[in-house]
């Protein structure tokens, strides 16, 4: 019997396997685990993204809609479709706006089961409200979905990244995003002041590291 589309799904195993050999060049040309797409504020279809990591040989990567996972699961159907044994590898993404020390940040959720239901109050396409706004929150859900959770583009906040690490590994967050490009360089890179600090944290605390270049635009490899 044919596996369903969900067993086919790859697992937070192989991610972690991914996130364990990054580095400063492996975003944009290997990895790419942040990225928007016309299902929330980017300007791709889903099935462009894969088109585009498709041929620039990407190994793997993450579709990560504001509140959404439509735009993923478009592409995860349009991925299947195609023939060949050298597809990427594509994992389950959301960013979730939410409250951490009075401040509203983004988490970024991978691997999780889009169709747990714990997941259900951070996929309507909004910001959560209520008991669902706490970054405690959006981190159990993630995980009790199966999913890794990370704190997105920790140096871009109103409060530096050595309150809200500490802040988000105490609520047991898995990872930060820590190579990212602060001021949209072309060729995308990570800004390397803001890397070396989120990386400094990262091993303090022992979080995993992700890197991406938030596309919202019509090339994944930029931001903009």
């Amino acid at each position: 019997m044919a596996a369903t589309l969900a067993e086919q799904r790859p697992t937070v195993k192989q991610l972690k396997d991914a996130l364990a050999g990054l580095h400063a060049r492996s975003c944009p040309d290997v990895y790419n685990f942040h990225l928007h797409t016309v299902h929330s504020d980017g300007r791709l279809e889903p099935e462009e993204v894969i088109r585009q990591a498709w041929n620039c040989g990407l190994q793997g990567l993450a579709i990560t809609d504001h509140h959404s996972v439509q735009g993923y699961e478009r592409a995860y159907r349009y991925l299947m479709e195609l023939n060949s044994p050298h597809k990427p590898i594509l994992w389950s993404g959301v960013e979730i706006s939410c409250e951490l020390l009075d401040l509203e940040v983004h988490i970024l959720g991978y691997g999780f089961d889009p169709n747990h239901g714990l997941m259900a109050p951070y996929l309507q396409g909004g910001t959560p409200l209520g008991d669902d706004y706490p970054a405690a929150a959006v981190i159990t859900a993630i995980q009790g979905a199966g999913g890794l959770a990370v704190l997105a583009h920790p140096e871009r906040y109103k409060k530096p990244a050595s309150e809200l690490i500490p802040a988000a590994s105490a609520l047991g967050i898995d990872g930060v995003e820590a190579y990212y490009a602060y001021h949209n360089p072309d060729p995308w890179r990570p800004s390397p002041e803001q890397t070396a600090r989120v990386l400094h944290l990262s091993r303090v605390y022992g979080l995993w590291v992700t890197c991406g270049t938030d596309t919202h635009g019509e090339n994944i490899c930029r931001r903009l």
